[in-house]
């Protein structure tokens, strides 16, 4: 490879991440095979997930010295023999699942769960605890394996480049909201309401928006997160006020209930008090949620909370009220989203100017150089979402 030494963003252990000099990408896989149906990218954007936070926060089992970063776009510097569909030059949007496209998750695309890709259990991911030990791409320069699979080719190079503060969010945060909302069932005239106003929760109003809905509420402790939402024209619910969440329903719809409900939170949500309740979010979901409605939780729950305050919880185990959602018909999705579902329709969306996602989540710019700052201030709750320019061409 003719280019400069490759930078990246290392997690250091609990609450440290640091921009080092990382190896070159190489056309293998993490068990060391050659492989020839990936790429080289040139990494153009990438942002920072809150999923990221969950193991820079020592919420999860990662280990120190893993590159982080997940939501990676860039351009092919480099193509492996066996890439057919693929062009140097080409600019592509990488889903956050890696997949093989050729088990029987991938072949019906449940693509989160893609059964060869990690040995240790089903669904692979770049730079995530477990997910089959992919290089993330919080970097100059990334391998992108099942290439032709995988990777979503923008239709021109100059509106891709002019649009990439949009297109970016295609790697996860978009599709992912727009899996919450369509696993909740939201569809033309939904009352629908949303747990969290980060940039997952917000993505999912949005979509929830797209799809219809007549009302779209977000609830969230964080004013500056609810007056940002509110400013993108959705309901802001003060979870602050009280715990009385229908009652704060009732006052916008006339009724203590909601067709859909979206969990964009996860297992580290906090109750009224300020504490952690890791089933806070669901209870209260199967609550609000008519009978027969429908719960969409893209929300990261995990197998394995190391820092969780009960037992229970460091084992993934939640005090959840499940005859209550047995007892309404309710239906739950949960699992890491497909993004292939979904992203191709989401593309034609922003390049048509129906989805001004970058706005919605309010994204901002920040050096590859810089990755440690925006990583402090999204876990202290900016009301922002970071995307990294690793090299310096889209600011």
């Amino acid at each position: 490879m003719s280019h400069s030494s490759n930078r990246g963003v290392v997690y250091q252990g609990p609450g440290k991440v640091e921009v080092l000099d990382i190896p070159d990408p190489i056309f293998s896989n993490p068990a060391g095979k050659k492989i020839g149906h990936a790429v080289i990218l040139k990494v153009l954007s990438t942002n920072i997930c809150g999923s990221d936070q969950h193991m820079v926060r020592g919420r999860t089992t990662a280990p120190a010295g893993m590159v982080l970063g997940h939501e990676i776009t860039g351009e092919v510097i480099e193509k492996g023999s066996d890439v057919e569909m693929l062009n140097v030059g080409d600019i592509v949007s990488v889903p956050f699942n890696v997949a093989c496209g050729r088990c029987r998750c991938c072949r019906e695309l449940d693509t989160g769960v893609c059964l060869t890709v990690n040995p240790a259990r089903a669904g692979g991911a770049y730079g995530y605890v477990d997910m089959g030990g992919w290089v993330g791409g919080q970097a100059k320069y990334v391998m992108i394996p099942y290439a032709d699979f995988n990777l979503l080719k923008f239709p021109d190079r100059d509106q891709a480049l002019a649009k990439i503060k949009d297109l970016t969010m295609l790697s996860d945060i978009l599709p992912t909201g727009f899996h919450g909302a369509m696993t909740a069932g939201v569809g033309v005239g939904s009352i629908t309401y949303v747990a969290g106003a980060g940039p997952v929760g917000l993505a999912a109003a949005a979509s929830a928006q797209i799809l219809g809905a007549a009302v779209v509420m977000i609830g969230d402790f964080n004013q500056d997160r609810l007056a940002h939402a509110a400013k993108m024209g959705f309901v802001p619910i003060d979870l602050s006020k009280h715990d009385r969440l229908g009652e704060m329903v009732e006052q916008v719809v006339g009724v203590p209930e909601v067709d859909s409900a979206i969990d964009a939170v996860g297992f580290e949500a906090r109750g009224h008090s300020g504490k952690e309740q890791p089933a806070i979010v669901l209870n209260q979901m199967m609550e609000i949620t008519r009978v027969a409605g429908k719960i969409g939780i893209p929300g990261l729950y995990v197998t394995a909370d190391p820092g969780a305050h009960e037992k229970a919880a460091q084992e993934g185990s939640l005090s959840l009220k499940f005859g209550l959602g047995w007892s309404k018909a309710q239906s739950f999705h949960t699992g890491q989203t497909p993004v292939l579902r979904y992203n191709r329709q989401l593309m034609n969306a922003i390049l048509h100017d129906r989805l001004p996602i970058a706005k919605i989540v309010n994204a901002q710019v920040i050096p590859l150089e810089e990755a440690a700052q925006g990583y402090a201030q999204f876990d202290a709750g900016v009301a922002a979402k970071y995307i990294l320019d690793p090299h310096g061409e889209i600011s």
